[in-house]
């Protein structure tokens, strides 16, 4: 089964998804959604956590982070989910009644140049793509309406990115992805690859030991 980067350093780009137990939705109404909110804003202080991006789904969340120390990672994933587990619990009047999430979150590092803007992009339109809504910025759980129609306190939440943003991002974003970036970016999901171009990527796979994010799922035939 596909785990997610134990390296956790500082100062790399990170994709984080994690899914629902049996992939149930966990979000129902606005008030669920806004709870996960209030839990991300204050994660983000305890742990002084950059959120370049987030996207909230029925079901999962997505998150681009930007730790600044070795081992931030993961205290803030920690305290996220477990804090959340129990505040959504509280809510629902089911406290004790299981896990909300299925497991561990899945990560994968990423390269700091235009392929942080595509996974930046994937995540701000997930709700498009799942035909949500028919703009990407109508989406009131993400980084993307934030952005735009949040209050100044509300943006707070968002650090600046550590790319240029393209002059023309809205339009960018509710442009449809090329279908082979799609697909990049969904084998980096399942497997923990690390995202970005072929000589940068094998350098972080080298250097973090993940060569296992390349191998095949399949063992080849022995030549008769």
């Amino acid at each position: 089964m596909p785990r997610a980067i134990r390296t956790d350093i500082g100062d790399y780009c990170y994709h984080i998804i994690n899914r629902a137990n049996a992939r149930l939705p966990i979000f129902f109404k606005e008030e669920d959604y806004v709870l996960f909110e209030q839990v991300l804003e204050e994660a983000k202080e305890k742990y002084n956590m950059r959120i370049l991006a987030y996207c909230l789904m029925p079901n999962h969340f997505h998150l681009v982070l930007y730790p600044i120390d070795n081992g931030d990672l993961s205290k803030f994933m920690q305290w996220l989910t477990l804090t959340h587990t129990q505040r959504w619990h509280q809510q629902k009047n089911t406290k004790g009644t299981g896990h909300l999430y299925q497991g561990r979150y899945k990560s994968f590092i990423i390269e700091k140049d235009n392929h942080l803007l595509s996974v930046i992009r994937y995540a701000e339109r997930n709700a498009l793509r799942a035909k949500l809504v028919k703009k990407a910025e109508n989406w009131k759980f993400c980084s993307l309406w934030r952005k735009l129609y949040g209050s100044n306190q509300k943006k707070k939440l968002l650090s600046k990115w550590p790319i240029s943003e393209p002059e023309e991002y809205l339009y960018f974003v509710n442009t449809s992805q090329p279908k082979e970036e799609e697909e990049n970016i969904r084998l980096s999901v399942v497997k923990s690859k690390p995202y970005g171009n072929d000589n940068w990527s094998m350098k972080i796979i080298k250097k973090f030991g993940l060569e296992s994010t390349v191998r095949l799922p399949w063992r080849p035939k022995k030549s008769t």
